[in-house]
């Protein structure tokens, strides 16, 4: 490119998470980068948006780089929304999130707060990626995680994404050497099954923990699923239109 990439940059942990200083890093050696990222941890916020309180957005420092950082007291979403409208005032080249702690493969697309800010940013129609790794420690090594990263940054920004259109990545928790390449996957069918965990408050009061198992039902060799538990990157294209476009036709055989 002739000039250098405005690359915006968020996540779903919060500004001062190790993965998303680890991809602004990589993002300082392809663009120049913006960050504007939650004051604090928002995963499983999936697509929510503030409208019932105020929203605040404020300049930061977390760390010595040429970044410009703003933490803002809302969802993902809101970060790309604040971004494009209040900070930058212009659509960036490219929104950036993650590096997740933990998947977002299969199903956990919908839920996550990673995916919902490259959402978003498809929705503003500016070219989006989210990035998460299989591990959900805070201290997870994100540094074989780089050369793919930069790797699928590039090629979006050299080859474009079609409107509607963001990439899903997962990256297996594995050492450098042991990750065999990258592969184009659909996303696999599965679902969670939950279970409450109940418990009584010293004042008597009953409360629950979200607990559960994801369990896979695709026996595919071409889902996000086999391609992490195989030792790739997935890259699913996501699109946003949730539209079943092949149950239209029989919707309009009922007598409606």
């Amino acid at each position: 490119m002739s000039k250098r990439p405005l690359i915006l940059v968020t996540n779903d942990d919060g500004i001062t998470a190790p993965g998303v200083r680890m991809l602004i890093s990589i993002m300082n050696e392809i663009g120049d980068v913006v960050v504007v990222a939650p004051n604090n941890p928002q995963s499983g916020m999936g697509h929510a948006i503030t409208v019932n309180t105020v929203l605040r957005c404020n300049p930061i420092t977390v760390d010595e780089g040429p970044q410009l950082e703003y933490t803002c007291s809302g969802t993902p979403a809101d970060c790309v929304k604040m971004a494009v409208n209040e900070i930058l005032n212009k659509k960036p080249d490219l929104c950036v999130s993650g590096i997740n702690h933990g998947s977002n493969a299969s199903l956990n697309v919908i839920y996550s707060g990673t995916m919902s800010a490259a959402v978003e940013a498809g929705i503003e129609g500016i070219p989006a990626i989210g990035f998460s790794l299989l591990d959900y420690n805070w201290d997870a090594d994100f540094e074989p995680s780089k050369e793919f990263v930069r790797k699928i940054t590039l090629s979006v920004l050299e080859n474009k994404l079609p409107e509607g259109i963001v990439l899903n990545v997962n990256i297996p928790d594995l050492k450098k050497d042991e990750i065999k390449g990258i592969k184009v996957c659909r996303q696999a069918q599965g679902n969670w099954i939950e279970d409450f965990d109940k418990r009584v408050s010293p004042q008597g009061e009953d409360y629950y923990w979200l607990t559960g198992k994801f369990v896979n039902l695709d026996n595919g060799e071409d889902t996000d699923l086999w391609a992490l538990e195989n030792g790739y990157v997935s890259v699913v294209p996501v699109q946003f239109d949730l539209t079943a476009h092949h149950y239209i036709h029989k919707l309009n055989s009922w007598d409606l």
